[in-house]
């Protein structure tokens, strides 16, 4: 059921997790690529596929304290722990979850997704450190759902105090999720998407972009429309996750990080200008003052509008920078 059809937003029994997802206030942690499933329709790039590696949001994790930094950065209220699958590295997760809760407080909210059907063990060691619990079980178990190993985990999840969920793709066939709805809290559809580790399996069943703009499958809001309009399920748009709760996030990180002469744009990119001298600058910084500017490996960086507004008192390659916030992707270089 997409977005536009059935209950309002207000109506939805929106979990926690979503409802801070929406506002970006919830870090990604990625404990791992490793997983035993192929699913065709897996989005997850090259530089994290089958790859043991952690990141926190778009940072590469060598250390603990690095989960803590990117948290803080961005004021996170709470922590999405996904992978890969992360109850392969279950000691990694509570390791992490433990560090975030120590850390930040038992508010601090923190949902997991997993391709597994944790047992009452599993769960055990989750409790008191995830506070909800997405699953996703395999395309191929949809029309079985109530025989499988993912209902009873969801019903003894509910027990033991999880809120507890499922979340997949849009695809064929999602209608018969629908029976499992009194086990769960929510049921989460994500607008399946093209991507380049999965493009080639996309091809092979006739799938294409819906358009040249958006990571959208054709026909993949057509397939959630199976579902019934009841308020514990929710549609999440490509573009709602590409255009608002990215950019969301990403202005929390640039208010707490911006320097001084960043200008924080809408989308939460940061934009600055940057001079790399070619000789003397003859007193072109005797005007700023220390926060307007920062020299870093032999470049000079300073508001853009200064840069602009004094480009001929100094020689040099001079232009203007749009990036990611704290030291992030780049997302544009303009020469001046």
């Amino acid at each position: 059921m997409p977005e536009n059809s059935g209950p309002s937003p207000t109506e939805k029994t929106l979990s926690r997790g979503c409802i801070l997802c929406h506002e970006g206030a919830k870090m990604v942690l990625f404990v791992t690529g490793r997983c035993r499933r192929t699913c065709w329709y897996c989005p997850l790039s090259r530089e994290r596929k089958g790859r043991d590696v952690v990141f926190a949001n778009d940072r590469e994790v060598t250390t603990p304290a690095d989960i803590i930094r990117e948290a803080e950065a961005m004021s996170a209220l709470g922590t999405g722990v996904t992978g890969g699958e992360p109850l392969l590295v279950l000691d990694r997760v509570v390791e992490y979850c433990t560090l975030l809760k120590d850390h930040f407080g038992p508010d601090h909210h923190i949902h997991l997704y997993t391709g597994l059907a944790p047992d009452e063990a599993m769960l055990r060691r989750l409790q008191g450190l995830v506070d909800e619990i997405r699953l996703h079980p395999p395309h191929e178990s949809w029309a079985d759902i109530l025989d499988t190993d993912y209902a009873r985990s969801a019903a003894l999840a509910r027990r033991m105090g999880f809120s507890i969920g499922i979340e997949v793709p849009s695809l064929p066939g999602i209608g018969a999720l629908a029976a499992a709805l009194p086990l769960l809290d929510f049921l989460n559809i994500n607008e399946l998407e093209w991507g380049e580790t999965c493009a080639a399996a996309m091809r092979e069943r006739g799938l294409e972009p819906e358009d040249g703009l958006h990571n959208a499958v054709r026909g993949a809001r057509e397939w959630a429309e199976e579902l019934p309009a009841d308020p514990k399920i929710h549609f999440c748009s490509s573009v709602f996750k590409d255009s608002v709760q990215l950019r969301e996030r990403l202005r929390r990180i640039a208010a707490n990080t911006a320097r001084p002469f960043e200008e924080v744009t809408d989308d939460g990119t940061v934009v600055y200008g940057v001079l790399e001298p070619a000789g003397s600058l003859d007193g072109f910084l005797d005007d700023l003052d220390e926060d307007d500017y920062e020299v870093r490996e032999g470049r000079i960086e300073m508001a853009w509008w200064v840069l602009a507004e004094n480009a001929d008192r100094a020689a040099g390659r001079k232009y203007v920078v749009e990036r990611y916030p704290n030291g992030g992707m780049v997302v544009e270089v303009t020469p001046l």
